[in-house]
């Protein structure tokens, strides 16, 4: 594995990726090596079967490590919604006279909100907005003079049974993890920094699990995450139908939520055929739909206000996306503008792989990082 290449941990709620790489030109990425495993998910902070999860990771890791011929020391694993903490705070700092800010005052303004989380680990502090003495806005304040600093912070926790889920799987294998939240990845990598300056609502869409998110500049106001997504959608599916899950699962990618009638049409699968009404397919799936926008419609109720009324609601992630006209309905059911946002990448430009770049890049940010302080201290002697 390159100096500069990171390997990253990309766990969704019915699938993990492994994946190693690094920027390329032009903020292209180049892989040289991807794995997925199938496996049980999640639900109400826990993972269904830990055994499961151990063994879909343990392929992932040697099935990389073979790719690339090499043992991995460090993984960026993503933390989903599900086992995210994440708490706003505003922080003032003053100093006895005008400064130039260095790193180390916003360092020290994110010290100053840090605290204790009972079943919480702290992985990560970000930036919302800056305001210095003068009242000017800032999302870079270092370099400015100033005699004080106002910084709108977010906190992002991490549940410690994830952390020690992970940790135990990793036991033995001599690899180090370091923790990402998801959802700001893909917030912060898939919408463009002009338009988080104001705020902005982002929707992950899962398999079985779905959060929405206020974010601002390089952090995130408020997050929330609901046990929904396609895997749910199926299950009706199979119950109004009478299927089996795989052909329910399957069946959905064939629904077409325009469809007004026109008789029941043949499906087949895996050698068996299925006769379906296309029209009544496409009720039970906007009725699934509309279980899912039902709590994203109180989660926009509740954060109502002129600075987000009339804002679009941002979609990614592999859960519904894929629907033919699910967003469209989505847009409907919730009276907003919904827009799908996919990696800027040629072969990657996928609502599913929109987790995983957003991954990398934020783990490839922090290695360069961290890369250049100790290449710093190892010169300066820190």
């Amino acid at each position: 594995m390159g100096r500069n290449s990171v390997a990253v941990l990309d766990i969704r709620s019915s699938e993990i990726t492994l994946i190693v790489g690094e920027r390329g030109v032009n903020h292209t990425f180049v892989f040289s090596a991807s794995h997925t495993e199938e496996y049980g998910g999640y639900e109400n902070g826990s993972f269904y079967d830990t055994a499961e999860l151990s063994e879909a990771i343990s392929r992932a890791v040697s099935a990389v490590e073979k790719t690339i011929n090499e043992r991995l020391k460090t993984i960026y694993v993503g933390v989903p919604g599900e086992f995210i903490l994440t708490v706003p705070k505003e922080q003032n700092a003053g100093y006895p006279k005008r400064r130039k800010l260095t790193e180390r005052d916003t360092e020290a303004l994110f010290d100053s909100g840090k605290e204790e989380r009972k079943g919480f680990r702290l992985i990560r502090c970000a930036s919302m907005i800056y305001v210095t003495g003068d009242n000017r806005r800032t999302v870079h304040p270092v370099g400015i003079t100033t005699t004080s600093l106002y910084g709108l912070l977010s906190y992002y926790y991490c549940k410690n049974y994830f952390c020690e889920t992970l940790e135990h799987i990793f036991k033995g294998m001599k690899i180090s993890l370091r923790y990402l939240p998801t959802e700001l990845a893909m917030a912060t990598y898939l919408i463009p920094s002009d338009i988080r300056d104001g705020y902005a609502l982002f929707l992950d869409t899962g398999f079985l699990s779905t959060s929405i998110s206020v974010v601002m500049g390089g952090g995130t106001l408020v997050e929330q995450t609901n046990w929904v997504g396609k895997g749910q959608i199926a299950l009706r599916l199979m119950e109004e139908f009478h299927l089996p899950y795989d052909v329910s699962l399957a069946l959905l990618q064939k629904a077409n939520l325009y469809t007004k009638g026109g008789g029941k049409t043949e499906f087949l699968f895996r050698g068996e055929s299925y006769e379906l009404d296309p029209a009544r397919l496409a009720s039970v799936v906007k009725d699934g739909l509309d279980t899912i926008c039902e709590p994203i419609a109180g989660f926009l109720e509740e954060c109502s206000g002129p600075e987000l009324d009339l804002k679009p609601l941002y979609l990614s992630g592999e859960g519904i996306t894929d629907i033919r006209g699910a967003i469209e309905h989505i847009s409907k059911r919730l009276n907003r503008v919904c827009e799908l946002l996919v990696p800027a990448l040629p072969y990657y430009n996928k609502p599913s792989m929109s987790s995983r770049i957003a991954l990398v890049a934020m783990a490839y940010d922090d290695h360069r990082k961290s890369g250049f302080f100790r290449r710093f201290f190892n010169t300066f002697g820190g």
